[in-house]
C-alpha cells in the first residue's frame, strides 16, 4: 500500500509520541481510513461498520483480517444506540491512553467540499481531555473516485495541523454553543490544511437532497 500510494507526509511531528490523541480531518473516500494508518507510528483506532468484519466466505474473513488489523473497532451505527456506542468507543479508546481517528462530517463528502462536523468531536475532547490534531487528506478521491471500486496508483498527501486543546471548556460537555464552537474551530483548521470550499449543511443531509 505505501508503493501504491506513495504518500506524502507533512507535519507528523504534531501527533504526541504518548497518551490520548484526537486525530479528526476531512473524509473523501473509502481509502482515507486505510492511509491514516500508514502514515502513523502509533495505532490509530478508528470506528468502522460492523458488516465490514462480519462477511462470510474467503472474502470476509480477508476483509475482517484487514480491518481490525489496522485498528477499526466494528460498531452497529445503523442502530437505534450507534451513535451513542460510537461516542462511548472513542471515549473508552481515549482513557486508555491511545489514539482515536475520526471524521467529524460523519460521512464521505458526496462532492470533495467540506462539511459541517457533528458534535460528537467536541464531546470526546471535552469528556477526556484529549488533544485534538486536525489533518486533511489531499488527493485520495482522485484515486478512488465515487469512493468505490479498486484504486488506482497515485500519489497523496496528508497533512497534520498543530494540536489542538480545550481545557477552558471544562466540565462544559453538554453545552450546545461550546459545542459547536469547538467543532467549527476543529472544521476551520480542517478547511485551513485541505484547502476545500466549507458548506455550512450536513453532509447526509446534502446527500439526501
Amino acid at each position: 500500500m505505501r508503493l501504491m500510494f506513495r504518500t506524502r507526509v507533512e507535519g507528523i511531528e504534531n501527533i504526541p509520541g504518548t497518551g490520548p490523541v484526537i486525530l479528526a480531518g476531512n473524509h473523501l473516500t473509502f481509502i482515507d481510513s486505510m492511509i491514516l494508518p500508514l502514515v502513523c507510528d502509533r495505532t490509530v483506532h478508528f470506528i468502522g461498520k460492523d458488516e465490514y468484519v462480519t462477511g462470510k466466505g474467503i472474502k470476509g474473513r480477508a476483509m475482517a483480517w484487514f480491518f481490525t488489523g489496522a485498528g477499526m473497532i466494528p460498531v452497529d451505527r445503523d442502530g437505534a444506540n450507534g451513535g451513542v456506542a460510537a461516542l462511548m468507543t472513542g471515549r473508552r479508546i481515549l482513557e486508555e491512553g491511545k489514539i482515536f481517528g475520526i471524521y467529524p462530517e460523519g460521512t464521505r463528502s458526496p462532492d470533495g467540499r467540506l462539511y459541517r462536523g457533528r458534535t460528537g468531536i467536541a464531546r470526546l475532547t471535552l469528556m477526556t481531555g484529549a488533544p485534538v490534531v486536525p489533518f486533511a487528506m489531499i488527493g485520495t478521491d482522485k484515486l478512488q473516485p465515487g469512493g468505490a471500486g479498486m484504486p488506482r496508483p497515485g500519489r497523496v498527501t496528508v497533512r497534520f495541523g498543530e494540536a489542538m486543546e480545550f481545557s477552558r471548556y471544562e466540565g462544559m460537555d453538554r453545552d450546545r454553543y461550546v459545542l459547536r464552537a469547538v467543532t467549527d474551530s476543529v472544521m476551520a483548521e480542517v478547511m485551513r490544511l485541505s484547502g476545500q470550499e466549507y458548506v455550512d449543511m450536513y453532509a447526509t443531509k446534502a446527500k439526501a437532497a
